[in-house]
């Protein structure tokens, strides 16, 4: 009777587990292709990739797409339990971190261009040029780039033929004492404070501007602000996605089938979540990309005066 019991369980969370990734297969299907959609009318019109916070948008569509692919890899090969040389396994880890912190440093460069349109409009030209945007673009990625350094010098500190084994690739394989753990979550902390410090900067500027502002410029300065609360929102979920591991750290030692439920809680709300925000924000929001966006995916057949007239 133990015996059947045991069996009838296991087969249960096969098929939860099952259901579980044909969820995310799905999801993960759908946001690509939506974000592939914006990428292209993106680079259908020259006014979008010469203009600052169009190009910031298509960078963070670039690094979800990526976050979305390779975390995807992981997990199938985690779920089918297929090892691949811990060299490998590294170089996803490290891409994955790389465009998992670009993603709100991204945002956080556009809520700052948010706050030079409203606040300093007569040097937004200057400063939100496409020459100052590419900088912009070097900057997030270098900034991003410091916790996959970090690392790479705690991977120096593994065994020396640890590169060349076979193991199912996890960020937990990377992870060698507890304090580097420690160490990234102070990390990720610190870049979670300097992030929010922005934000609050940024929405308070901006709020002393819409209570000034009158007529049109009140209109648009509110909606500045609303760009800026959905950012922040968006904001809140990607920094959460830092405190993940440190959280699935301590579920481990606890429980593991609770560390697998709420490891895919967490990829689900935020890793996936705030990823189908961004397409909300300027794919759905933004006029001038709606616009693009419903005319290309109609193939040209919508037609409107005031696309062509930006064409």
């Amino acid at each position: 009777m133990a015996n059947n019991s045991s069996v009838v369980g296991g087969e249960s969370l096969m098929r939860n587990i099952n259901y579980q990734v044909i969820i995310v297969q799905v999801l993960i299907a759908i946001f690509l292709w939506i974000n592939f959609l914006l990428i292209t009318t993106f680079f259908m019109k020259d006014f979008f990739y010469t203009t600052m916070r169009y190009i910031l948008f298509a960078t963070t569509l670039l690094s979800d797409c990526l976050v979305l692919i390779i975390t995807n890899v992981l997990l199938i090969f985690s779920y089918f339990r297929l090892t691949m040389q811990m060299w490998l396994c590294l170089v996803f880890y490290l891409l994955s971190t790389l465009y998992t912190f670009v993603t709100p440093v991204t945002l956080t460069s556009m809520t700052l261009e948010r706050y030079v349109a409203i606040c300093m409009p007569l040097r937004h030209a200057e400063l939100c040029s496409t020459r100052s945007a590419l900088h912009c673009i070097l900057i997030i990625h270098g900034l991003s780039a410091i916790p996959c350094i970090l690392d790479l010098f705690l991977f120096a500190s593994a065994m020396v033929n640890f590169h060349k084994q076979y193991r199912i690739c996890s960020r937990e394989e990377f992870t060698f004492h507890s304090w580097h753990g420690h160490l990234r979550s102070t990390v990720s902390q610190f870049y979670f404070l300097i992030i929010c410090i922005i934000i609050v900067f940024a929405y308070v500027k901006i709020m002393k501007v819409a209570k000034a502002a009158s007529g049109e410029n009140k209109k648009s300065t509110w909606k500045g602000l609303r760009t800026v609360i959905l950012h922040a929102f968006q904001l809140l979920l990607c920094l959460n996605q830092l405190w993940c591991p440190l959280i699935e750290a301590a579920i481990l030692q606890i429980d593991f089938m609770l560390f697998v439920n709420v490891r895919y809680f967490n990829y689900i709300t935020f890793y996936l979540a705030p990823r189908c925000m961004s397409p909300l924000i300027y794919g759905l929001r933004d006029d001038k990309f709606f616009l693009a966006l419903k005319y290309y995916a109609l193939c040209g057949l919508y037609k409107n005066n005031s696309f062509h007239l930006t064409n």
